[in-house]
């Protein structure tokens, strides 16, 4: 338990960082044509059906799992925003408690947050090596922690110490943080079930960067 507060009340953290799958479904089986002497069946073949992201290539294995674990990056980038609700719901923290020797990893360096968004978005998002479905989900990812500094700026600005602007601000961070868990529930869910997972807000914005 002091090992979660000590990661949900960091000291003074830096400031951060500024489809569908195409498959001919329309298996039209034309009927043979019938005449009192000919009467033939066209065979049926079986056609393989594969995962495909978003407009190209095949979310095999390797794909999925990348795609899954890069949702776990804004997630733990914006942890200390749970404060008020892992501290006050016991369900909260046993659904953390496994989480929390990664995310004492992820925190143990004030940079680790910024060198792993410049490793996601140059070594896979820029890489044409990677698959669409990975360099899709990366950039989803890196999207999601890029939208955390507006909160953080809200939070630095005001800081009340108590009264309604205290109330507003638990309200603030909790919202948050429920967000990036949703996303990271759905987005490595579906990545793992071979889908294309489309965050709210995020998912046009990783369009436009995904080429």
């Amino acid at each position: 338990m002091a090992a979660m507060c000590n990661l949900l009340y960091p000291p003074n953290p830096a400031l951060k960082r500024l489809h569908s799958p195409y498959f001919k479904s329309s298996f039209f089986t034309h009927p043979p044509y019938l005449t009192p002497t000919n009467f033939t069946t066209k065979p049926r073949t079986r056609r393989k059906v594969t995962v495909q992201s978003n407009g190209s290539n095949s979310a095999d294995v390797p794909d999925r799992l990348i795609s899954a674990v890069c949702y776990f990056y804004p997630f733990f980038d914006g942890i200390q925003y749970g404060k008020y609700v892992i501290t006050q719901f016991a369900p909260m923290q046993a659904l953390i408690e496994p989480l929390v020797p990664a995310i004492r990893v992820f925190k143990s360096f004030p940079f680790n947050g910024f060198l792993v968004f410049l490793t996601l978005y140059f070594v896979v998002v820029r890489n044409p090596n990677f698959s669409r479905y990975v360099r899709f989900n990366t950039m989803q990812a890196v999207v999601l922690d890029v939208l955390l500094i507006f909160p953080d700026l809200l939070e630095r600005s005001f800081n009340p110490k108590g009264g309604l602007g205290l109330d507003l601000l638990m309200s603030l961070d909790s919202t948050v943080f429920l967000f990036l868990l949703v996303c990271l529930i759905y987005g490595s869910s579906s990545c793992l079930l071979g889908q294309l997972p489309r965050l709210p807000i995020v998912a046009d914005a990783a369009d436009r960067q995904v080429l």
